[in-house]
C-alpha cells in the first residue's frame, strides 16, 4: 500500500478521477491492464510472466469480442473449445490460459482495487468471475506430459549426435565460418544431455559454472556443474542446483570447446558458455530451430524435443551412482 492509502493496481491510480473519458471502453480496459501489471509486479513476479499474462487476457478479450465487465462463463467455454479443437492446445496450456483469465477476474472483483465501482459508474454493470472449477481444466495429475513426449532411444541419441558432428565437418570442409556455431551447437546438445539440463538452464550457463569434484578427480575442472537458472516458482528468483559429472566423456568435450573452438567466436569475450554470432548469448529460438533441423535431417520422431535430452539423461542415470567413473 502506498502513502496515499491505495494499493498497486487500484482504479484511482490509473483513471483520472472526476474527468469524463473520451473512449470509456478502451480507456478503462487499458487502465485495468496497467493496474493488473502493477499489482503483479508488486508481488515480485517476473516481467516475462506478467507479459504472458497480459497477452493471454488480451487474446481472450479479442475472442470474446467483449469487455471484462461484459464477460460471461459462456465466453470462457467457447474460447476453451476453440483453443482445444482449432489451435490444438495441450491440457496444461489450456489450464494456464484459463488461470490467467481467472486471476484477472479475481483482481477486478477485489474491492481493494475499486474496479467494480468504476465500472458501475461508467457502464452500469461490473466484472464478475467467469472461470470456475466447473468450466476450467483441472490439475488432476502431477505428471501431465503428453504421452508421445519421450526420451531418445540409444540408437536415436547416437544418430542425433553423429549428425551434429558431421555437420561441423561438412561446413568446415567447405571453408565456411559457420563451422564455429555448428561446433557450439553440437557441444551444447551434448552438455544438455550429459547434465540433464532444460533449455534455459543450458542457455544461461557461464564459463565459471564448472568446478571440481573431490570424488571424481579424473574429471579435472569439470567434475561439477552449477545450474544457476533452474525453473523458479512464481515470485521467486531462479533456483540453483549442482550436478555431478557422471560420464568420462564430457570433460574432454567441454575442454575442447572452451580452449580451442570458443575463442574463435565473435563474442568470445563474454562470460557466456554459448555466445551467438550476433550477441553474447545464444537465444532459445536458436536452440529450438537447430534441434528440430538436426532431428528432422536424421528422420527421427517429431515428438522428440530439446527436453527429450533431459529425459534421456534421467533414464540413463536412474540407478547410477553419481560419480565420474562410468563410461557412456
Amino acid at each position: 500500500m502506498g502513502g496515499d492509502g491505495l494499493v498497486p493496481g487500484a482504479a484511482r491510480l490509473h483513471l483520472i478521477d472526476g474527468l469524463p473519458l473520451l473512449r470509456p471502453d478502451e480507456q478503462v480496459f487499458e487502465a485495468m491492464i496497467k493496474g493488473w501489471r502493477n499489482q503483479q509486479l508488486a508481488r515480485n513476479l517476473s516481467s516475462g510472466y506478467v507479459d504472458d499474462q497480459e497477452r493471454t487476457v488480451r487474446a481472450f478479450t479479442r475472442h470474446a469480442d467483449a469487455m471484462p465487465w461484459q464477460w460471461t462463463p459462456q465466453h470462457v467455454d467457447e474460447w476453451s473449445a476453440d483453443l482445444r479443437a482449432v489451435h490444438g492446445c495441450v491440457r496444461s496450456t489450456l489450464r494456464n490460459y484459463q488461470g490467467s483469465v481467472r486471476q484477472f477476474c479475481d483482481f477486478l472483483t477485489n474491492p481493494a482495487y475499486g474496479w467494480v465501482d468504476e465500472c458501475l459508474r461508467y457502464f452500469g454493470t461490473h466484472p464478475v468471475q467467469v472461470v470456475y472449477d466447473w468450466n476450467a481444466a483441472t490439475h488432476a495429475d502431477e505428471a501431465e506430459g503428453e504421452p508421445e513426449r519421450r526420451a531418445f532411444t540409444r540408437p536415436e541419441l547416437e544418430a542425433f549426435f553423429d549428425h551434429a558432428d558431421e555437420e561441423v565437418l561438412r561446413v568446415r570442409g567447405k571453408g565456411r565460418k559457420g563451422w564455429l556455431p555448428a561446433f557450439r551447437d553440437a557441444t551444447l546438445f551434448k552438455v544438455a544431455y550429459a547434465y540433464g539440463l532444460r533449455r534455459n538452464e543450458t542457455r544461461m550457463l557461464d564459463l565459471t559454472d564448472f568446478g571440481r569434484n573431490p570424488e571424481g578427480r579424473e574429471c579435472g575442472e569439470y567434475g561439477t556443474l552449477l545450474v544457476r537458472y533452474r525453473k523458479a516458482k512464481k515470485g521467486s528468483p531462479p533456483k540453483r542446483r549442482s550436478v555431478l559429472t557422471v560420464w568420462r566423456w564430457p570433460p574432454g568435450t567441454i575442454e575442447e570447446w572452451i580452449s580451442e573452438v570458443r575463442p574463435g567466436m565473435r563474442h568470445s569475450s563474454s562470460r557466456s558458455l554459448w555466445p551467438s554470432e550476433r550477441g553474447p548469448r545464444i537465444g532459445l529460438q536458436r536452440l529450438d530451430s537447430r534441434f528440430a533441423a538436426y532431428r528432422d535431417a536424421v528422420g527421427l520422431d517429431p515428438a522428440l524435443e530439446f527436453h527429450s535430452l533431459r529425459r534421456s539423461y534421467m533414464e540413463a542415470n536412474r540407478n547410477t551412482p553419481k560419480t565420474c567413473r562410468r563410461p557412456l
